[in-house]
């Protein structure tokens, strides 16, 4: 039989394992029931996410999607717009939610590679009070941004969102899934750079390598109703200290490697730049990269497959690379290597 192939995964940074020490920490966890608050392990993690945010509270979920939709449902009430970028995730991978659960409506702005100024938002507002005319209720950004290819909101960009949307009586979320990626990027720590959103939701899960999780922060009064709504979507976990452990491993030491995924999408994106048939979407800023094909890009994705490596098409025309803690350098030469001629092979 032969030998198995190492499959090189870049189709996502959710496939990342959990560390040995994030193992060791979830064998020893101390435990109990997190619905009655009785989880020691899982109100350690909160109270330090709150801390590193500079928030007065946080919650543990299962899945960035739910901290989402339970900001959205807090924020809002049925019949408003929640005005987000074209390309957000809470449009497009979050089973539009937004309507089934709150009875909003996601009202979407075109932002330049990804990224939403107040010169984008302050037109499609709604806030006059006009009884025929639906009614903005949040303003909802997302940093880094997935499909635009992992591109950073500058702290500036978004205070100026804030401010504007504050000024209009209106809340702010930030769909901050990889915002330790954007800080990174920015050289910035995490505090100040979300210093004003109303909540922000964060994934332990992706780049940070714990096996599950996300974490909501916000105001105590935010934090405190969220619990209800998390229990309203099945979100009660009870011994949930066995994840929170690798969470707690995943806040503190996670981030300080981040910059590593990032020289590696950018070496990808290096070495990708003269291949046949492609157009890489500019430099990475982060740890996501996009090249375009002009067509079949899932018969691509495909055939690098048969050459043990791994990538999502996204549509018949993009496909997206993401670097993470698992996919070393060399792995990324190789990738490099394969991608290369497959794509010569297709043309």
């Amino acid at each position: 039989m032969p030998p198995k192939t190492e499959m090189i995964d870049l189709r996502s940074d959710t496939v990342t394992k959990p560390t040995p020490a994030m193992r060791q920490a979830m064998a020893n966890a101390d435990v109990g029931d997190d619905v009655y608050g009785e989880d020691p392990t899982v109100n350690r993690l909160e109270q330090r996410a709150a801390e590193i945010f500079g928030r007065e509270a946080a919650i543990f979920v299962p899945t960035g999607s739910m901290g989402n939709q339970i900001a959205l449902h807090l924020h809002t009430q049925p019949g408003r717009d929640v005005i987000c970028e074209a390309r957000a995730h809470v449009l497009d991978w979050e089973m539009n939610m937004a309507a089934m659960f709150s009875g909003c409506q996601l009202r979407t702005v075109v932002g330049e590679r990804g990224v939403l100024t107040w010169h984008h938002i302050a037109p499609v507002l709604s806030t006059g009070g006009l009884y025929y005319k639906a009614q903005t209720g949040l303003v909802w950004l997302e940093n880094t941004h997935n499909m635009a290819g992992g591109t950073v909101s500058s702290a500036q960009i978004m205070r100026e969102v804030i401010e504007g949307a504050h000024a209009a009586g209106l809340p702010v979320h930030l769909d901050g899934a990889r915002v330790f990626n954007a800080a990174a990027a920015l050289d910035a720590d995490v505090a100040t750079l979300t210093a004003g959103f109303d909540s922000v939701n964060f994934c332990l899960s992706k780049g940070l390598c714990a096996p599950v999780g996300s974490v909501l922060v916000g105001s105590r009064p935010f934090i405190d109703g969220a619990r209800s709504v998390r229990k309203a979507l099945g979100g009660g976990m009870r011994q949930a200290g066995i994840l929170a452990a690798a969470g707690l491993i995943a806040l503190e030491e996670m981030p300080k490697r981040l910059h590593e995924d990032h020289a590696n999408a950018k070496l990808l994106a290096a070495r990708l730049g003269n291949a046949p048939g492609i157009a890489v979407e500019g430099t990475p800023e982060t740890n996501i990269l996009f090249f375009a094909v002009e067509r079949g890009a899932p018969e691509l994705v495909a055939a690098m497959r048969e050459r043990g490596v791994l990538a999502s098409a996204i549509g018949d025309q993009r496909i997206r690379l993401v670097t993470h803690r698992d996919v070393s350098t060399e792995q990324c030469e190789q990738a490099a290597r394969v991608i290369g001629e497959v794509l010569a092979k297709a043309a």
